[in-house]
């Protein structure tokens, strides 16, 4: 059974920061691309950040670009979702999901798709507030 774990999500001050984990059972990492959403509730999931099979390519929402990481640690079959300076406007359900083909999820900003992706987790809580 193809499985994604997310953990990691807690409250933290404005500012503050967290490690959001994204862990993989029943398949390995290394032929999957992972993208990271996030929904409040009465909205749209909204794509945060995004790494190909290889780690090597990374896409982030603008909203997030310059204040999180995504990383890919094969060996463990985890990918890594390090958030900083966060906001309150970070607050929502944090999910990871993967991308069965590799390269549906490679192309412009369709890794914005939540679509394009097979396998999601249940995801974590992250709550930014002082």
């Amino acid at each position: 059974q193809l499985q994604l774990v997310e953990s990691g999500g807690g409250l933290v001050q404005p500012g503050g920061s967290l490690r959001l984990s994204c862990t993989a059972s029943g398949f390995t990492l290394d032929y999957y691309a992972i993208g990271w959403f996030r929904q409040v509730p009465g909205k749209e999931r909204e794509g945060v950040s995004w790494i190909s099979r290889s780690g090597g390519s990374t896409k982030y929402a603008d909203s997030v670009k310059g204040r999180f990481t995504i990383t890919k640690d094969n060996a463990k079959n985890t990918v890594y979702l390090q958030m900083n300076s966060l906001k309150p406007d970070d607050t929502a359900v944090y999910h990871c999901a993967a991308d069965q083909s590799g390269i549906r999820t490679s192309i412009g900003s369709l890794w914005t798709d939540p679509a394009k992706y097979g396998v999601w987790g249940q995801g974590t809580q992250v709550t930014v507030s002082s």
